[in-house]
């Protein structure tokens, strides 16, 4: 992975251009091409720990016809068509923070199922090491609580229950911490990231 060098101030400030061609020009030009050196290194590395093939996806943000993305991504899952129905690894940008996730969103097919599994299992999410570990409810707002902050099981419960209701469990990393800017140490904290969520991964196909 030669080419990666993080992300800079101007990848971020890609979501502050008005209109929609203008932004994602911007997004297609700074961002993807670094996705794409990024995520296939990741994706041989979930390939070989999972012993399975996975795949990587980057954001098209092709529904859209008005509204510029305020966010993109580049997602990781074990299947080839899609993610947004699996369980997937995400690595993304908003204008302000770089977002790592392991994420069940609302178009799962078994959102209750695994809700369900990770309440019987509540202690495995006490066995993950970080202290800076953030739980998100919706992927599409900018808003995460630190995991030690929040009610867990309430979560849980809400993601099974509600329909719309999504679990994602990651890092942040603000725009201007340094560690964002350096390719190669980025790289190394989102590898053991998805490292240590790799056991909830595996629970959620239980």
């Amino acid at each position: 992975m030669k080419e990666f060098n993080g992300f800079t101030k101007e990848d971020f400030n890609s979501f502050t251009i008005d209109g929609l061609e203008n932004r994602m020009d911007a997004i297609r030009e700074r961002i993807q091409p670094k996705f794409k050196e990024l995520g296939q290194t990741l994706t041989d590395d979930l390939s070989a720990s999972l012993q399975t093939e996975m795949f990587l996806h980057i954001a098209k943000h092709a529904r859209r016809s008005v509204n510029p993305p305020k966010d993109t991504w580049l997602a990781i899952a074990g299947n080839k068509r899609g993610y947004k129905q699996h369980p997937h690894f995400q690595v993304g940008l908003f204008d302000d923070h770089l977002f790592i996730w392991l994420a069940f969103i609302y178009e799962l097919p078994n959102k209750d199922g695994i809700a369900k599994t990770f309440i019987t299992h509540i202690d495995e999410f006490n066995k993950l090491s970080s202290k800076d570990y953030v739980i998100s409810l919706d992927h599409t707002k900018k808003d995460a609580k630190p995991f030690e902050e929040i009610d867990l099981n309430r979560s849980l419960e809400r993601f099974r229950d509600v329909k719309k209701a999504e679990f994602l469990i990651g890092r942040h990393f603000r725009a201007d911490d340094p560690v964002v800017r350096n390719g190669k140490q980025l790289y190394e904290i989102i590898r053991e990231t998805f490292k240590e969520l790799t056991p909830l991964y595996r629970l959620s196909f239980k």
